[in-house]
């Protein structure tokens, strides 16, 4: 099998030395930063040609690495790992000019997993706030920030990252500003009035940032909260499908026309596809039949 073809840089860098470059240079432009850091770490120790030259990596390489990693675990993760790996290859192809061809360009993908519904309930939300030291009025500790951003998640739908960057100077009248974004692109945020008021409650505790804290320091107590209350089964992220679920439901009660809640929906959880919000919005037989009689 042909490798990833010679440049003059090639034979001078490793596969090693590409996840090196790549999580210095390109992971810190995306939301999902500290994930592609610790997984290309986590690279060093997987069944891949770690010293081997970039441009002498084949796609048979790749594709023993792929079946390894389904033996380990789940389609999904290999995906998302597939994902970033060719990546890193296009990368070192189009930006770095290591090599000309992408060794992972035509490898077969495993079957994408069925699309996750996991709804945090509202027991479940009472305990982690509780185990959080909640209270309303200004937030006084690291563990009340958390607190008020899994409720904002919740309200708006908001990832964990965008939350954990959201500065004071994007936050206007309604609606919040998200100059960076998973997929590139700026979005605008609606804020009801009970989003406001949890904004609200976080006024004075950093001057820059809205809640004043890092992505990992978020994800470490709410992980804390929710082990503290023995409850397992959901992540900080099923926050932002709960978001979707509650706020289609609401849309639904208030007979907004199907099209434009869609629309809407995609606007607000920056979703590019429509099918992303019809998993949300999506009418039962008996609703269409009441249509078109």
């Amino acid at each position: 099998m042909r490798s990833a073809k010679n440049t003059p840089q090639a034979s001078k860098y490793t596969l090693l030395d590409a996840f090196q470059k790549y999580a210095k240079e390109v992971s810190p432009e995306k939301d999902g930063e500290r994930w592609e850091v610790l997984r290309l770490k986590a690279f060093e120790r997987h069944k891949l040609p770690l010293m081997k030259p970039i441009g002498e990596v084949t796609p048979d390489d790749m594709t023993e690495w792929r079946i390894d990693r389904l033996t380990v675990v789940k389609p999904g993760t290999v995906l998302r790992e597939i994902s970033l790996l060719s990546d890193l290859f296009e990368s070192a192809r189009r930006e770095w000019r290591w090599i000309e061809q992408n060794p992972m360009r035509d490898m077969r993908k495993p079957k994408k997993p069925k699309h996750r519904e996991t709804v945090i309930t509202r027991p479940q939300i009472k305990r982690i706030l509780r185990n959080l030291g909640y209270a309303k009025g200004k937030v006084r500790t690291v563990s009340q920030a958390a607190a008020c951003c899994f409720l904002l998640a919740l309200r708006t739908g908001m990832r964990a990252g965008e939350l954990c960057r959201l500065e004071w100077r994007f936050v206007f009248d309604g609606y919040c500003r998200l100059p960076k974004t998973k997929n590139g692109n700026v979005r605008d945020v609606p804020l009801t009035p009970k989003a406001t008021e949890i904004i609200d409650q976080m006024r004075g505790f950093d001057a820059d940032l809205v809640f004043g804290l890092k992505a990992q320091t978020l994800d470490a107590f709410f992980r804390r909260a929710r082990d503290k209350a023995k409850m397992e089964g959901f992540t900080f992220h099923d926050s932002r499908h709960t978001a979707a679920t509650w706020i289609s439901g609401r849309m639904k009660s208030t007979n907004i026309p199907v099209q434009q809640a869609v629309f809407d929906l995609c606007k607000m959880f920056g979703w590019t596809k429509l099918d992303q919000a019809l998993v949300y919005y999506n009418a039962s037989a008996a609703d269409i039949a009441k249509r078109i009689t």
